[in-house]
């Protein structure tokens, strides 16, 4: 899509104010006027998987936003939904139903603690208590689609379910590092050596 055809979307006046986020250039841009040509070409390709429906290729290609900018802000939104030819509230309407997808940025490492319940039985809890208090944050804040973050910006921290490892429980992931049988020792060290 060009930036003219881009230009000329609706902006559905039920959707809040554009979000943004910081870049390498630390200048505030819209997620859909920094597209990369790499991650066209997989949403291209993704599209292809689905020649009856374009429709059908919504979740695909929010994953393959979301994992490029980390969170979905509502150019993205309004970007998926122009490139599929569909109305920006179908989009929105599968952000917000599944926890996995973030409107707002998360910190830069991000802790996910598994509390399935062999993980919850080895401590899971205490563990995901300690990452929080370690990061500074307040862990009863977590919410459907709210992944608490630290006040710097640092560290996100949330449970997720079961990381298929419950032989060597308690478990989490630190952004795609399986850490395995992690100790409230662990937690604190985990926290210091990604500050």
């Amino acid at each position: 899509m060009d930036q003219q055809a881009y230009n000329k979307i609706e902006q559905p006046s039920s959707l809040c104010e554009l979000s943004s986020h910081r870049d390498v250039l630390g200048s505030t841009t819209l997620q859909a006027e920094n597209i990369p040509s790499a991650l066209l070409d997989k949403m291209e390709e993704a599209i292809t998987h689905y020649p009856v429906s374009k429709r059908s290729a919504v979740l695909p290609l929010l994953h393959l936003w979301q994992n490029h900018f980390s969170f979905i802000d509502e150019s993205g939104i309004n970007w998926i939904a122009a490139k599929l030819e569909l109305n920006s509230i179908a989009i929105l309407e599968l952000v917000t139903f599944y926890p996995w997808f973030r409107q707002k940025a998360p910190g830069k490492t991000i802790i996910r603690v598994c509390r399935t319940l062999s993980c919850a039985l080895a401590g899971s809890y205490e563990v995901h208590e300690k990452f929080c208090k370690s990061a500074g944050i307040d862990s009863t804040c977590e919410g459907h689609h709210e992944i608490p973050t630290s006040p710097d910006g640092k560290f996100s921290v949330e449970f997720v379910e079961c990381l298929a490892s419950c032989g060597s429980a308690p478990v989490c992931l630190v952004n795609k590092d399986l850490v395995e049988r992690v100790s409230l020792q662990d937690a604190e060290e985990i926290i210091k050596k990604n500050s």
